[in-house]
């Protein structure tokens, strides 16, 4: 019995999907984004190839998370200088940057390497409602917990 492979005729017919993160749960979301990016949702799935689809997130800035994950989380940065090391709660990052904590999350549960960056330039996150990708006319994810 042969070994299946996709083919780049299968590969490129990728689609959209959009999530509304409003009220939902980080780590949540983030583990079913994570399996769209990478394709484990179509039977053509190969771990060495990017069959996965292209995803929106909106309204990242009402994310929700359980415990006191807002003040006891820590983000971490180095700018590459002597004492350059910042640190910000999750409270703090989410105030700032609420787009960079979704992409965090997920960015944590893509593969190392190039085949990771490749899947995770398929991820577009948005704080607000607003996105510029109505032309791709995504469909709703559902499934999400």
């Amino acid at each position: 019995m042969k070994t299946y492979l996709p083919t780049p005729e299968e590969i490129d017919k990728k689609k959209w999907f959009i999530v509304d993160a409003k009220g939902k749960t980080l780590g949540r979301i983030a583990s079913r984004v994570a399996m769209i990016l990478r394709g484990k949702h179509k039977p053509i799935y190969t771990p060495h190839l990017d069959c996965g689809d292209f995803v929106i997130i909106i309204n990242a800035g009402n994310v929700a998370v359980t415990g006191k994950k807002l003040t006891d989380k820590i983000y971490h940065r180095h700018s590459g200088y002597p004492g350059g090391l910042k640190a910000e709660s999750l409270e703090e990052l989410l105030e700032r940057r609420p787009e960079e904590v979704l992409t965090r999350a997920v960015e944590g549960m893509l593969p190392e390497g190039r085949l990771g960056r490749k899947m995770l330039k398929k991820l577009k996150v948005y704080a607000g409602e607003a996105h510029p990708h109505k032309s791709q006319n995504p469909s709703p994810l559902s499934n999400l917990a």
